[in-house]
């Protein structure tokens, strides 16, 4: 391959490129982001810059003269719009053709909304977006309203009770976490939420966002209004593939790729847009979590650099999310668990480890400040340990 360009210009872009770089290629490799910035680290925003203990300067991905040395040919702020399969031509927004040999497909997920725009409403995914609410915190709101209490809106709820603001968060589930965590952890998470001041609404959602050109209130399912001059929506997210209708992959939740990350000959995704079968868990999975991006990205690069030798990719997955003083992991997957058991601590002290099974098998470890403890059994679930050795394990 002669030239390669990678679309994304966020944390998995970042790593396919310098993983691109590691490996030996030395052509022309282009790189192209929809922002302006450089690549930069998407955690912080919900947390430390919306609290305002990090400046910006502190979320790059890596230092200006590191990211000069990959000797990338960047087309940032100027966002792919269209894609041949067939050639692996790449039409950028300005017009620009991009006729490579290879493609990393890595444009992530945006995300969802409600309504039309209405001033004080705001979604966070971007650096933009963090900065413009945290200067609507600075400005003291009267209330703020955190629709959905998925990772990101427990996030942005977190930041604001610890700022002093008063929240209210409104959630369809019966508890936050509910899909992911199953509904008695999820119920444990709502109440740290609530023992931090959180209005916590369950079971219903958003009717109406009211207001003129600026938000008044909220008119929920149920028929209660609250009133509020800000608002986050923090609904969930979806995959970036509108750019790529008519391209001849495969698309569904995703760009649709086998095992190794492949989408088309000359074509491979990773991060949040890429859906692929995991034959470690047996499923097809889109995951959307920072450690994903990377692993991912890596793989991905390689498989279009050397091939179908570097095997499937069958990660473990996790996450993690700061929610005041608990530090929340989930590694592993928890769809169809049949086996749920606390394993060390308890739950009154939210301190605990707590693993899932699903036949006969570890497939999850949930942790509340028990890093060491998911570390550990995630290399369980790694090895496929059977759910009674998992049980008998002791660390």
């Amino acid at each position: 391959m002669k030239s390669i360009a990678v679309v994304g210009a966020s944390l998995a872009g970042l790593r396919a490129v310098e993983t691109l770089r590691s490996e030996g290629f030395d052509g022309d490799l282009h790189l192209v982001g929809d922002e302006v910035h450089r690549p930069y680290d998407r955690p912080p925003l919900s947390k430390q810059i919306l609290s305002g203990d990090w400046d910006v300067e502190r979320i790059w991905l890596t230092a200006e003269e590191k990211f000069d040395e990959l000797d990338l040919k960047t087309n940032l702020g100027d966002a792919a719009v269209s894609f041949d399969a067939a050639t692996l031509a790449v039409t950028l927004a300005s017009g620009l053709v991009l006729d490579v040999d290879g493609v990393v497909i890595a444009t992530g997920a945006r995300t969802r909304t409600i309504g039309e725009p209405l001033g004080g409403v705001y979604t966070l995914r971007t650096l933009d977006d963090a900065q413009a609410i945290r200067a609507a915190f600075q400005a003291g709101p009267s209330r703020v309203v955190v629709i959905g209490a998925g990772f990101i809106g427990a996030e942005v709820a977190a930041s604001a009770r610890g700022l002093g603001l008063d929240v209210t968060m409104i959630e369809m589930a019966e508890s936050p976490f509910e899909r992911s965590l199953g509904a008695e952890m999820g119920a444990v998470l709502a109440e740290v939420h609530r023992d931090h001041g959180v209005d916590l609404r369950l079971g219903v959602g958003c009717a109406a966002i009211v207001g003129e050109e600026h938000v008044e209130s909220i008119r929920l399912t149920d028929g209660s209004m609250i009133e509020t001059d800000l608002v986050i929506v923090g609904i969930g997210v979806i995959p970036n593939v509108e750019w790529l209708e008519g391209s001849g992959l495969n698309i569904e939740n995703g760009v649709v790729c086998d095992a190794t990350s492949l989408a088309a000959p000359g074509v491979v995704a990773a991060g949040d847009v890429a859906e692929w079968p995991n034959g470690h868990f047996g499923e097809t999975m889109r995951v959307e979590h920072w450690d994903n991006a990377i692993t991912q990205a890596v793989h991905a690069a390689k498989r279009l650099l050397h091939g179908e030798s570097v095997g499937p990719y069958e990660p473990v997955p996790w996450f993690w999310s700061d929610q005041y003083d608990r530090k929340i992991q989930l590694a592993g997957r928890t769809t169809g668990f049949d086996s749920f058991e606390i394993v060390n601590g308890d739950i009154e002290s939210r301190k605990f480890a707590a693993i899932y099974g699903r036949n006969g098998t570890i497939v999850a470890v949930l942790g509340f400040n028990r890093p060491r403890h998911v570390m550990r059994y995630r290399q369980l679930i790694d090895a496929k340990t059977s759910w009674a050795d998992a049980l008998a394990a002791e660390f």
